[in-house]
């Protein structure tokens, strides 16, 4: 079966339409693959549990006996070991968990405003 000679045309605009479609909405439009969005998702939930463990980071650290010497230490540290500083003193350390969290520690130290 041959294709009429009128058809030709429409298909070619067809399919140059769908890849100038294509090519806009993933550049301009905002379209995103599907991994690209669950990487985007991943990482505003990491945002926002960091955010909801701050209060208990700084709560930990109101009720903490040794609070003035943490506070002391962290202080002396320099700034860019102040987040290990605090995460040695275990108010980054979420009850339930094994270990300190490094953007718990971070959010919390600008919570603390040192």
């Amino acid at each position: 079966m041959t294709t009429p000679d009128w058809l030709k045309p429409g298909l070619y605009g067809a399919l140059t339409g769908a890849i100038l479609v294509a090519a806009l909405g993933f550049t301009w439009g905002g379209w995103v693959t599907g991994r690209t969005a669950n990487a985007q998702a991943m990482e505003m939930s990491r945002g926002d549990v960091v955010a909801s463990m701050v209060p208990v980071c700084l709560d930990m650290a109101q009720q903490d006996p040794a609070r003035d010497e943490k506070m002391e230490t962290i202080r002396a540290a320099s700034s860019y070991e102040r987040r290990n500083a605090l995460m040695a003193g275990g108010w980054a350390t979420v009850p339930g968990t094994d270990g300190p969290d490094r953007d718990i520690a971070q959010a919390c130290l600008a919570a603390l405003e040192l």
